[in-house]
């Protein structure tokens, strides 16, 4: 059963040094969905993240959580970086001072420590130091991390961009089986393969306004928009 789902966005708007930088965003975020974020640079992707999961206050319009614990909507959602922060401390003392600060009794910690790893292909980087990782093992990190919380909605705010093809894949990977365990995703990204395919859905956004919404395979077939096809044709950077 949801708790905090669906999220209902309704003009949603932001303004800032005179400049509007999101314009009257509506959409819904449905529970077990995974809903990818797209447009070129500047459009409001990672904006629009940050909104959703409360980092920033609109200008005008709402981000409605209606799901029945929406009152404690920040407990049941989390959100990972492009370049994650992490504490300068193993592996799993980084998730287990998450789970510590989220009020998660002591005896509990270790199984959801070593679930979480597992889940995202750490096992074994308990006692690695959170600082010596590669940048994918970083955000395989940042991933365990959040996951561990076991939020209802993951937010993720391109979190393969800065990665090799390799250590793309695995971050993928993660994010798939995250998603595949039950968990809500919204995503930015700008990886049109990867968007294939994770995304059940597409929302394409392009200088603060959103152009198109459709399920990920119409999207990629026969998007409606001009943006959205000068965009997949590469047209639009």
């Amino acid at each position: 059963m949801s708790a905090i789902l669906p999220l209902q966005v309704r003009g949603l708007t932001f303004r800032a040094n005179g400049r509007t930088l999101l314009d009257g965003l509506d959409f819904d975020v449905e529970p077990r969905r995974c809903t990818v974020l797209m447009g070129p640079n500047g459009a409001g992707k990672s904006l629009t993240l940050r909104l959703l999961h409360g980092l920033d206050r609109p200008s005008a319009g709402a981000a409605l959580w209606l799901g029945p614990k929406a009152a404690d909507a920040r407990r049941h959602q989390a959100m990972v970086f492009q370049r994650p922060i992490l504490l300068r401390r193993s592996a799993a003392a980084n998730i287990d001072y998450a789970l510590g600060v989220r009020g998660i009794a002591r005896a509990g910690r270790p199984a959801r420590v070593a679930e979480a790893l597992e889940q995202v292909g750490l096992e074994g980087f308990e006692n690695r130091h959170a600082r010596a990782l590669s940048g994918g093992e970083r955000q395989l990190l940042a991933l365990a991390r959040a996951s561990a919380l076991n939020p209802e909605v993951l937010f993720l705010d391109e979190p393969t961009a800065s990665l090799a093809p390799a250590a793309a894949k695995r971050v993928e990977q993660a994010i798939a089986a995250i998603h595949a365990a039950g968990t809500t995703i919204v995503m930015a990204t700008h990886d049109l393969g990867q968007a294939r395919r994770l995304a059940d859905e597409i929302l394409f956004l392009h200088e603060g306004r959103l152009v198109e919404r459709a399920e990920t395979a119409r999207f990629f077939a026969s998007p409606q928009s001009r943006e959205a096809r000068a965009y997949l044709g590469g047209e639009l950077l």
